[in-house]
C-alpha cells in the first residue's frame, strides 16, 4: 500500500521515531498544527501501514545480553519451500532480533542477541550448521549498535 506523506505528516512521523511516547497534544505543538490535525494524521497513517508498531528501546544487557552477532547464513538450494522453512524455522528462535532475507553472496542476515560465546556456539551449531539446507555460514560478533531512524526518500 503506498501512501503520500505531506511535509506535515513527515514532520509527525519524525517526531515519532525520535520519541513515540510523546502526547498527541505535544506532537501537534512540535509540528504546528491543532492537535485534532495531529490525531486524525496519525490514525490515518496508523491506519494506512505507515506506522508497523510502537516499542519500547530496551538495553540489551539488562535483559541477560551479554554479546550481539550478525549471522550470514547460504543455503544449499534456492528454492521457495526451503526459504520459507528456513526463515520459520529462525524467526521461531528466542535470541533472534532480526531477519534479513539478502541479495549478494548470501541468502540471509540474521541478528541474534545472546548470553555470551557459549551460547553463541551452541545456537549457531543447534539451530544452523544442523540444518541440511544450510550450505555456509559466517559470524560476525557486534561491538556496538546504533538504530537510526528512517529517513524519507528524497528523489533527484
Amino acid at each position: 500500500m503506498s501512501i503520500e506523506l505531506d511535509a506535515t505528516d513527515l514532520r509527525i512521523v519524525a517526531e515519532l521515531q525520535k520519541n513515540a511516547r510523546l502526547s498527541n497534544k505535544e506532537i501537534a505543538h512540535r509540528v504546528g498544527v491543532a492537535p485534532s490535525t495531529s490525531l486524525e494524521r496519525m490514525r490515518r497513517l496508523t491506519a494506512s501501514g505507515v506506522f508497523q508498531g510502537f516499542f519500547a528501546d530496551v538495553r540489551p544487557d539488562a535483559l541477560g545480553v551479554g554479546l550481539q552477532a550478525m549471522i550470514s547464513v547460504r543455503l544449499s538450494m534456492h528454492v521457495r519451500g526451503q526459504i520459507e522453512r528456513f526463515r520459520d524455522h529462525v524467526l521461531s528462535l528466542p535470541e533472534v532480533s532480526a531477519l534479513y532475507h539478502v541479495a549478494g553472496a548470501n541468502d540471509f542476515m540474521v541478528h541474534v542477541a545472546v548470553t555470551g560465546t557459549d551460547h553463541l556456539r551452541n545456537l549457531v551449531m543447534q539451530s544452523f550448521t544442523s540444518l541440511p539446507e544450510v550450505a555456509h555460514i559466517e559470524t560476525a560478533l557486534i561491538f556496538e549498535f546504533t538504530r537510526k531512524p528512517v529517513s524519507p526518500v528524497v528523489s533527484e
